[in-house]
């Protein structure tokens, strides 16, 4: 993987000029126009001539960055209007971004014959058939209806030549992982190129890259810095008699793979592990009140990998080798300063990213910038989720989960399935009891939040050379997986 570094030696990724508005064909400009563009956001003017270069790249930038427009503007250009064809998939983690995404897109093509449609999961199929039916040119959508649409053959990726991964990070936070390997198997055989855009790179998103792409370009526009290995510093400022449900609802939106939540008392060590088991979380707790026992068996599912959230005070996680984490999360602000750095300093590590989250008050917010301040790094303050952020998060990621299990049923199960549908219909229009609520939260928790396997055994990533071993689900007709440059 190249950056775009221009004093890295030896690194073989030209470093390109930047684009101006001024350097677009007209059509585009009159596009831009339209959307109220008057210049080109820096996202934009840095990525668009790589991706008009049509080398894979990985583009690391933050969310509200214009990094839309920095693949739609070369993609409606690339796209050839006069072929009735799926040309380019765009990837996205929910339908709201689905449908942002395909609005912008037919804002700034305007003027270009490109035709653009929206797919997603939780609505019905007529309209999503009726635009692959005319030529959609760019296709928008998340992994598990275009997985679906696949699987029914009622879309075709045969002609695609532009493959998008927005918000990558956030697309596996909702579960889509195992969707997005079984959308590969369809990918042409011919060359593709391919575009991932992340606000962070943590081990998780370097392990998609690598099965999707080859021998990416790098652009980071996070920071000021050039790599990947980076910690991102966040806080939420919380309501102090509302901290305890704060913080599921930031585990909710967050969605860690794997935490330490630190707490800097017994106490509090007890009350957070106590409140995230019983809203259904894999969460367990360390003090140095524990048996000796207990302990081990705390410490032997942390070493294994398979704990999801450990709650503890700094003196008992001190010593500890934690595998990778993708989140410290720090219940209040420690009462050292010090005590920060060696906090957050426990994710981002062996050459991957990590997210340092901080609850803190309205007075807690002088201090912890005053460490930012002393320590060099940025904080970002995000808005505390509120209960239809939630609810709306929660709702994409079950309908993920229930197409994901619908697909897999078999006919004699859809059979069987058959016989509450009339149920199903009633209990959607009259459900005064919660009935319905309360079997979707089961499954959700069931599914969702329940023990972490252990990690698998990482797989060395195959060389220029060799071929890329092809990606086959059960029942499926072979395909070959993916070619690459």
């Amino acid at each position: 993987m190249d950056e775009l570094n221009p004093s890295a030696p030896g690194s073989p990724l030209e470093v390109l000029p930047e684009a101006k508005l001024a350097d677009l064909p007209e059509k585009l400009r009159q596009g831009a126009a339209l959307a109220g563009w008057n210049e080109l956001m820096p996202v934009q003017a840095k990525a668009i001539p790589y991706l008009f270069s049509q080398r894979d790249m990985m583009i690391q930038s933050r969310t509200g960055s214009g990094k839309t427009g920095a693949y739609l503007l070369p993609m409606l250009e690339m796209v050839n209007p006069l072929e009735n064809a799926t040309q380019a998939l765009v990837l996205v983690p929910t339908r709201e971004l689905a449908l942002q995404v395909a609005g912008e897109a037919e804002l700034l093509g305007s003027t270009t014959g490109v035709r653009v449609t929206a797919v997603y999961g939780g609505v019905g199929y007529r309209a999503q058939l009726d635009a692959f039916k005319a030529g959609a040119h760019i296709v928008v959508g998340t992994p598990g209806r275009i997985l679906d649409h696949l699987l029914r053959r009622s879309m075709s990726l045969k002609n695609l030549r532009y493959l998008v991964f927005d918000e990558a990070d956030h697309m596996l936070s909702m579960g889509f992982y195992p969707d997005m390997l079984r959308v590969k198997s369809y990918l042409p055989e011919q060359p593709i190129s391919t575009y991932m855009f992340s606000a962070t790179f943590p081990p998780q998103v370097m392990r998609l890259t690598g099965q999707f792409m080859r021998d990416p370009g790098f652009i980071n526009l996070s920071s000021d810095h050039i790599h990947v290995t980076e910690t991102e510093h966040v806080f939420y400022t919380v309501p102090g008699m509302d901290k305890d449900r704060s913080l599921v609802r930031i585990i909710e939106v967050e969605n860690p793979q794997s935490a330490i939540i630190f707490c800097n008392t017994k106490v509090h060590v007890e009350y957070v592990a106590t409140v995230l088991k019983r809203f259904g979380y894999d969460a367990d707790l360390l003090t140095s009140d524990l048996s000796q026992a207990a302990r081990e068996a705390v410490l032997g599912r942390v070493r294994q990998g398979t704990l999801r959230f450990l709650v503890a005070t700094d003196v008992a996680a001190r010593g500890i080798d934690l595998p990778e984490l993708s989140h410290v999360i720090q219940y209040e602000p420690p009462e050292d300063p010090e005590a920060y750095i060696h906090r957050a300093g426990r994710t981002g590590r062996a050459g991957g990213s990590g997210t340092a989250i901080t609850l803190v008050s309205i007075l807690e917010q002088i201090e912890l910038k005053r460490i930012s301040a002393r320590f060099g790094f940025t904080i970002e303050e995000r808005p505390l989720p509120t209960d239809e952020t939630v609810q709306q998060v929660v709702s994409e990621r079950i309908i993920t989960l229930l197409e994901a299990h619908l697909r897999n049923r078999d006919k004699l199960k859809a059979e069987r399935m058959a016989r509450f549908a009339p149920l199903a219909r009633s209990l959607g229009e009259n459900d005064e009891d919660g009935l319905l609520a309360m079997l979707l939260d089961d499954f959700y928790q069931e599914n969702f939040y329940g023990p972490i396997a252990p990690p698998a055994e990482e797989h060395p990533r195959p060389q220029r050379s060799q071929p890329r071993p092809e990606h086959r689900s059960g029942g499926e007709s072979d395909r070959r997986g993916r070619r690459r440059r």
